[in-house]
């Protein structure tokens, strides 16, 4: 889930935000595991559970409050959860509507003279969101504000928005049946009022605020960097999968690897954004259709001084979204190839809006193999043929006479024309494309990395003991 500009209205294809983050941090206690502690090994490593669906949720505790379940989101940089009392603007659609947290009598507001508040605020100077909060002018000048707190504050996706007020509480996250990770002091956003997001966001961005920001300043020997292994997307909610593991501290010694025949990672470098550092942007160089490579445009293989270009990886976005100038090259490609063999379904294209989508009834579809090239001597990435080509059975039109057809859809997104992208990133990775891939985020290294997994078996290997 990407940010939107809070300037100026925009389409959903463009998801850029003016969100400037503070990268000073504040004194924290440590955090501590609920159970008889060894000595710390220099680097260390726990997982947690990410509940499969359409969307990928982690769930927690804060204070004494019951479980509340978040979207993780690497495209945000925020932690925010729905408070009593709460309202969610155009939200009747929604089929989710989670209760919301009654804050518990623990938790602390944030001062305005915390770096935390300015994060929140954009970067607005400490004295500015003192003077807000009714702070006096000689106790703004003598920075003795401490007892005022940070005032509400804006922020918003692309297909949604909020106004919150930040807190601190303890967060406990269960690791196992008996143990959990509690993170002392941590600092998130209470909403209580939003447009369209009736579900809290575990924002994983690069941002101060984020989840893995204060987890390494909280809990530092689980070092500065996560994985997700992401199971496959379960549409129907009666059926039962495993869960998804989300790791931290995730380390590549070979010698206490899960299995010894794993597929290593494929890295390439994030790019820095000065405009919205809070993005996981990399350059994409290209996508191949089988055998033929068509290069990327020049603005998705960098990110300009402005913070234009490169491409955004995102849980928080379902699909993959290309710019036209890619986009189309790579469709007319992959046409050329599977329609000159299957009859086309402009049916459920127009139905659906997906596209290009073909018939194959009985027949076996032979569909090209996707890779996509991104940034880096050999950091290419081959998509499994069901992240990209979902296949189904269209029911007609409920009577005898239409049958049932077999159907395959391609599942990249067109995310608009070159100069609608202009200002923000140039693409956006989604979680569909992501399955059946452990995607790690080295940031002490700046390097994300894919590595083919069984997303489901690695959550059994990780939790043996």
């Amino acid at each position: 889930m990407l940010l939107l500009p809070l300037t100026h209205s925009l389409s959903k294809t463009q998801f850029t935000s003016t969100h400037h983050l503070l990268k000073s941090t504040t004194a924290r206690s440590a955090a501590r595991f609920r159970h008889p502690q060894r000595h710390h090994q220099q680097h260390q490593q726990v997982s947690l559970p990410l509940s499969p669906g359409s969307d990928y949720t982690l769930s927690f505790t804060l204070g004494g409050s019951s479980s509340v379940s978040l979207y993780l989101d690497t495209g945000s940089d925020l932690v925010w959860l729905p408070c009593h009392p709460f309202e969610c603007i155009l939200c009747e659609s929604k089929p989710e509507k989670p209760d919301p947290l009654n804050i518990s009598s623990t938790a602390s507001s944030v001062s305005c003279q915390s770096p935390a508040c300015s994060s929140a605020h954009s970067s607005v100077p400490t004295s500015d969101l003192c003077a807000v909060s009714k702070c006096p002018l000689d106790y703004i000048e003598t920075s003795d504000c401490q007892s005022f707190s940070c005032p509400p504050f804006y922020y918003a996706y692309g297909d949604g928005s909020l106004v919150a007020k930040l807190y601190r509480e303890s967060l406990s996250m269960p690791v196992s049946l008996n143990r959990s990770l509690v993170l002392k002091n941590f600092t998130f956003g209470c909403a209580h009022t939003t447009l369209a997001e009736p579900v809290g966001v575990a924002g994983f961005g690069r941002g101060l605020l984020s989840l893995p920001a204060q987890l390494s300043t909280l809990s530092p020997h689980l070092g500065n960097r996560f994985s997700y292994c992401l199971v496959s997307h379960s549409f129907d909610s009666d059926r039962v999968r495993l869960p998804s593991p989300l790791i931290f501290g995730r380390y590549e010694d070979k010698e206490k690897r899960v299995k010894t025949d794993e597929a290593e990672f494929v890295y390439t470098d994030m790019l820095d954004n000065p405009k919205h550092p809070y993005f996981y942007s990399v350059g994409l160089e290209g996508i191949s259709v089988g055998k033929k490579n068509i290069p990327a445009p020049g603005f998705l293989k960098r990110v300009d001084g402005k913070g234009n270009g490169g491409m955004v990886v995102d849980s928080g976005t379902t699909f993959t979204m290309l710019p036209a100038s890619l986009y189309n090259p790579v469709m007319d490609e992959f046409d050329r190839r599977v329609g000159r063999v299957h009859e086309r379904a402009s049916q459920i294209e127009d139905k659906t809006g997906l596209s290009p989508c073909y018939y194959f009834d009985n027949n076996v579809v032979n569909v090209p193999v996707l890779k996509l090239h991104f940034v880096g001597n050999g950091s290419s990435v081959v998509l499994p043929r069901k992240n990209y080509f979902h296949e189904f059975t269209d029911g007609g039109d409920g009577s005898s006479v239409m049958k049932k057809r077999k159907v395959g859809c391609v599942m990249l997104m067109n995310g608009g024309d070159d100069k609608e992208l202009s200002s923000g990133p140039g693409a956006t990775l989604g979680n569909y494309q992501q399955q059946g891939f452990e995607v790690v985020y080295d940031l002490d290294k700046g390097k994300v990395g894919f590595a083919r997994r069984e997303c489901a078996s690695l959550w059994e290997s990780l939790n043996k003991n």
